[in-house]
């Protein structure tokens, strides 16, 4: 940032100069006047070298929100906005020509015109920036009901699993970078890296024979990175973006996307009752081995008590020993707790 604090001190010495040749306006004697400018100068230059630390950290945030800002414009937004500009310099012209007659026009009244039509039609555009899709580029395909897959996801293959069942809904979308990105993985040197990539390939191959995919051609190179695009993508679709990237959750649901995790679908799937949980049944009848004892939850799950039959019709304090999901429903094992064995 040395370019930023040499254009700081020249500021500060052309302020000095200003400042300098300002006071001299008004004195008899020149010579004084020009040393007045000097030190007025050399003052300006030395403020400026004390002041850049703070003018360049400034600066610095002023960049990284316009940079924010910038990667979270809409493509449709910018033709938009385009549109509205170029309406309003035509009309100004159109105006300035038939207003030019008019007492007292002149040309701050024809920058004024200017102005107020182009905040108008700016505006106006951008609030209906959905009818210049065609105009934007990239151009996509808009799909509200899609859910547009990262390459974790594709890696993790329980998405896999969840496509068999039926319970995921909507067009699967891949986007091309992801795929380019599974591809770097696969061919990396790294053998953790490769076997991720080749993986991700694998899945997405068994998941092609599952249910239909549609692989999304669209790119954008002045985007850093694959988060950044799956962002800007699912904006212009209104898809769902399916990931397991905490992270990218987070900056996806700021923009206004609706983010869908595997990660938190198992969490919320996860048995309610883990082994060493404590629970207080009912023995209300005995099980298929001598001695055992069946109680219900208040699901109905079955709970199997060891050597439980002897509290029949009492309640009884259990220790969860294991907990089976079969092809009927969930089966929970559990044993007598000590205190109430004795």
């Amino acid at each position: 940032m040395l370019a930023f604090r040499l254009f700081i001190m020249l500021l500060g010495l052309l302020l000095g100069w200003a400042a300098g040749h300002a006071l001299a306006a008004g004195m008899s004697d020149p010579e004084l006047g020009r040393v007045n400018t000097l030190s007025l100068m050399l003052a300006g230059a030395l403020a400026a070298l004390l002041l850049a630390p703070r003018a360049e950290r400034l600066a610095a945030q002023s960049l990284a929100r316009f940079r924010r800002w910038y990667a979270g414009l809409s493509p449709r937004t910018v033709a938009a906005a385009t549109c509205g500009l170029i309406v309003a310099l035509l009309l100004s012209v159109l105006l300035g020509n038939l207003l030019r007659g008019v007492p007292f026009y002149t040309w701050i009244g024809s920058v004024v015109v200017t102005l107020v039509l182009a905040a108008f039609f700016v505006s106006f555009a951008v609030r209906h920036a959905e009818a210049f899709g065609l105009l934007a580029f990239p151009q996509v395909r808009r799909q509200p009901g899609s859910k547009l897959l990262d390459s974790n996801v594709l890696i993790d293959g329980r998405i896999l699993e969840l496509s068999r069942s039926g319970f995921l809904e909507g067009e699967l979308v891949v986007p091309g970078f992801v795929l380019r990105e599974l591809q770097v993985l696969a061919d990396h040197s790294d053998p953790q890296k490769r076997t991720r990539g080749k993986r991700g390939l694998n899945v997405l191959e068994e998941l092609r024979q599952v249910r239909p995919l549609r692989i999304e051609d669209w790119d954008d190179p002045q985007l850093p990175n694959v988060d950044d695009k799956l962002v800007r993508l699912a904006r212009e679709t209104g898809g769902k973006l399916l990931t397991n990237d905490g992270n990218l959750g987070k900056i996806a649901r700021l923009h206004g996307l609706e983010v869908l995790s595997l990660h938190a679908l198992a969490v919320a799937l996860r048995p309610q009752v883990q082994a060493g949980d404590r629970l207080t049944i009912t023995v209300t009848k005995s099980g298929q081995q001598q001695g055992q004892g069946v109680g219900y939850l208040e699901d109905g799950t079955m709970v199997v008590v060891e050597d439980g039959l002897k509290f029949r019709g009492k309640a009884t304090r259990v220790l969860v020993v294991n907990n089976v999901q079969t092809n009927v429903g969930r089966m929970i094992f559990a044993k007598v707790e000590k205190s109430d064995a004795a």
